[in-house]
């Protein structure tokens, strides 16, 4: 089975945490797009913020470059998406999945992608999750 699996390493945890903080801080909008971002979350990272492709190539194409363009050393950049809503899997969800594991194989590398939102994130693979009441820095 793909995805984020519990037992979750402490440093996966962090970069995890991380992500949905970020988010939750700059962020001040209750409605906002989805954002796709590829890199490593307080780091290196690359945010595709436009209108969301329709075509699954193209979305595919924006994968790749994104990985390349954060790739560092020999861990693939992790994929998040962040949106409003619920942590419930959401055609959105499924559509840069879809386009993320085409990428990540065709490069040869493990994906690994979480659904963010203010707060807590979600693996829509494995249904792995993990939400915070208040999170603070």
């Amino acid at each position: 089975m793909e995805g984020v699996r519990p037992p979750i390493s402490p440093g996966l945890h962090r970069l995890l945490r991380r992500a949905v903080l970020d988010h939750g801080t700059s962020e001040p909008r209750r409605v906002h797009p989805p954002l796709l971002h590829v890199g490593v979350p307080g780091s290196v990272e690359a945010v595709f913020a436009d209108a969301e492709p329709t075509d699954h190539g193209l979305r595919c194409d924006i994968v790749a470059a994104m990985c390349r363009r954060t790739s560092r050393g020999s861990m693939a950049p992790l994929v998040w998406l962040t949106r409003t809503g619920d942590l419930d899997l959401q055609d959105v969800d499924v559509r840069w999945l879809a386009s993320a594991r085409a990428a990540y194989a065709e490069a040869g590398q493990v994906l690994l992608m979480v659904v963010a939102n203010k707060h807590g994130w979600r693996d829509p693979r494995s249904g792995a999750s993990r939400q915070w009441v208040r999170l603070r820095r």
